[in-house]
């Protein structure tokens, strides 16, 4: 099969193949390795850097031993399930919950409510408001303004209510974490 250009398309191997219409551009040079197969020498192909892909010495890919845990590691665990204990923790979550929420509850609602009355009252949300604008209109501009209205609102109980108290708690759990090993950076 041809392409628009009048090249063939598909099925390579032939003079038009994609590894050859690269001129003046050899491909990866190939070498035998000691075990006989080919090793291709490209220096943006890292899987074996990962040790992914090696083989080990029956010829079977190598089996990747998962990340230990070191004892570093746990430390900085206990140090965040402690934080999440916490009092002032809790009290984030808390006061997120608070007002996430009833806004969501509410939102949701009026979300409903427009809907099941745009499919349900059919009559009233045609009933004409100020010329050609009606009911319906109305109602879907009032779920943008109140998407708005939530945003603000949140972004403003969030900035007086939550974030101070969660950038002293990172603070904190920074400090607690610095010198364990990982935890610098």
């Amino acid at each position: 099969m041809k392409s628009s250009t009048g090249r063939p398309r598909g099925g390579g191997g032939g003079p038009e193949s994609p590894a050859e219409q690269h001129q003046g551009h050899d491909a990866a040079p190939a070498d035998v390795g000691a075990a006989g197969q080919l090793s291709y020498e490209d220096p943006w192909y890292d899987a074996l850097a990962s040790g992914w892909g090696e083989l080990d010495g029956t010829g079977a890919p190598a089996a990747v031993p998962p990340p230990r845990a070191t004892d570093a590691t746990a430390q900085a665990a206990d140090v965040y399930l402690e934080v999440r204990r916490g009092v002032a923790f809790q009290e984030v979550r808390s006061r997120y919950r608070r007002f996430v929420v009833p806004g969501l509850v509410i939102f949701f609602g009026w979300y409903v409510a427009y809907v099941v009355t745009a499919q349900t009252a059919p009559g009233l949300m045609a009933r004409p408001v100020a010329g050609a604008v009606n009911v319906a209109m109305l109602a879907g501009l009032g779920q943008f303004l109140t998407t708005f209205l939530l945003t603000w609102a949140y972004a403003r109980h969030a900035r007086l209510r939550r974030d101070r108290i969660a950038l002293e708690l990172r603070w904190d759990t920074q400090e607690l974490t610095r010198g364990l090993e990982g935890g610098e950076r």
